[in-house]
């Protein structure tokens, strides 16, 4: 299989660094897509370089940088040698904002080169980026370093990308490119814009890029038909993803209602009617409870190119949760002791978002004090003077309230952005000796993994593959 070729098997684009290079560099050499997330990137590198670059991956990577100043910048703030003294805290990068200097943006352009550079060495198959439509600030920036390392795939879920394809036409020719800045509660006043002009960054202006195909991760038919028809320009097929997907789900459509256990509820509305979407012409994929071969032959049967699959792919060997967790989870879910709720209020984006929950769970009965640092979920909104301010409801909530923010979207919220990187290993020390704790996500499989594990608590990404293939019983 080369580049161009449609997979049957798209690897998920889970949370910050869970699906990093290595992970999607395995499921490309197995064939297949393998997805790097885009999100965050800019703070995964300066970390890992803070750590000492076990293995001088990311300099290695950085050599090939297109802008050899910016990367040598990069390694004279970050990198430490031998690592960070013993809980000392990470440096933080400065947090995302409508206008950004000429060099935040090339560390943001920069970090997505390095993970697209690593995960496309040593074979010829398909690379993807996945980022989130709600994530708006980074991603100009983003989409550029991916580009410039010869990503193949885009996929964007989390709020209606219609803009992207016309980005990506505009970037593969070194074109300005903007976004429509979302500004929280605005009815009125002139629409504020991301602006991104990869001009700014070269002297001479290189030989146009290849541009990467584009799948907006959608949950209905109406938004699959408006990218299609209406979007700023191509869109090359569609993921289509259902409510037992991990991470991020789309709100149920019409007035939410609740379970008893406090997560909503879905019906009719929410499921996409394939025979629609085989209309459009355009390739698809199904994601949300895919993890299985008979899953896989049923989305075939009913027209898709394949599926994509995160929970298997999260789990295994090769991605980036820590070690200590992944046994946990697993050891838990080969005895059945692993549940997942999806979770109404815990992230700021207003999403309803996953939460693996399991009697190993080192973070059980432990507070979070709130705190703001990283910043990738804050929003627009416009201040008193007119001027653009940036919240967030898992802020402390009584900046949050300063801010013109409501105190009753601050119930329940939960900071994905430190807990995400305390999954991959990279949680930020805090005074006293604590350090941020995790909070994985995974789509409902994970509660029948028992089942694929047949008794083991370790697999790799090509046991998933071939497990999903036909080629193998289990692992």
């Amino acid at each position: 299989m080369n580049a161009h070729t449609p997979p049957a098997i798209i690897q998920g684009g889970m949370g910050a660094g869970v699906s990093d290079w290595k992970l999607a560099r395995a499921v490309s050499l197995c064939g297949q897509m393998g997805v790097v997330s885009g999100t965050a990137l800019d703070n995964v590198l300066a970390r890992r370089l803070q750590d000492g670059d076990h293995g001088g991956h990311m300099r290695r990577a950085m050599e090939h940088f297109p802008l050899p100043q910016a990367a040598a910048e990069m390694l004279r703030h970050h990198f430490m040698p031998g690592g960070r003294a013993p809980g000392a805290p990470y440096s933080l990068l400065s947090m995302h904002q409508q206008v950004l200097d000429r060099a935040r943006q090339q560390v943001t352009m920069l970090a997505s080169f390095v993970e697209v550079h690593l995960a496309k060495q040593g074979h010829n198959g398909p690379v993807g980026i996945n980022l989130l439509t709600k994530v708006q600030m980074p991603n100009l920036a983003s989409l550029y370093g991916a580009m410039l390392a010869g990503v193949d795939y885009v996929l964007m879920g989390a709020g209606i990308p219609r803009e992207i394809p016309g980005v990506l036409d505009a970037l593969a020719e070194h074109r300005p490119a903007s976004l429509r800045l979302e500004v929280e509660a605005e009815s009125a006043g002139p629409p504020e814009h991301l602006t991104f002009d990869p001009g700014a960054h070269f002297e001479r202006k290189p030989a146009a890029l290849r541009r990467p195909r584009f799948l907006p991760i959608i949950a209905s038919n109406s938004l699959a038909t408006l990218l299609a028809r209406k979007g700023s320009g191509r869109v090359d097929g569609f993921v289509i993803e259902g409510p037992t997907a991990g991470g991020h789900n789309a709100p149920p459509r019409g007035e939410t209602r609740l379970n008893e256990r406090g997560e909503p509820l879905y019906g009719e509305r929410d499921v996409v009617n394939l025979p629609r979407i085989l209309e459009l012409g355009l390739p698809f994929w199904l994601a949300g409870g895919a993890g299985c071969p008979v899953r896989d032959r049923a989305a075939r049967a009913a027209g898709a190119a394949g599926v994509q699959v995160g929970t298997l792919f999260a789990y295994c060997d090769e991605s980036g949760i820590t070690e200590a967790l992944k046994r946990s989870v697993l050891e838990h879910a080969a005895r059945g002791e692993v549940d997942v709720r999806t979770d109404a209020v815990a992230s700021p984006t207003g999403y309803p978002f996953k939460v693996v929950q399991w009697l190993g769970d080192p973070t059980q009965g432990k507070q979070r004090a709130r705190l703001c640092d990283l910043g990738y979920l804050r929003t627009a909104y416009r201040r008193p003077d007119g001027r653009i301010g940036y919240r967030c409801p898992s802020e402390p909530v009584d900046q949050y309230v300063e801010k013109g923010g409501e105190e009753r979207h601050t119930d329940g919220r939960r900071c994905l952005c430190n807990a995400l990187f305390a999954n991959i290993g990279l949680a930020q020390p805090r005074a006293g000796g604590g350090i941020e704790p995790p909070l994985l996500t995974s789509g409902d499989d994970l509660r029948a993994i028992g089942a694929f594990l047949a008794g083991r608590t370790r697999y790799t990404a090509a046991d998933v593959v071939r497990y999903l293939l036909g080629d193998a019983p289990g692992v």
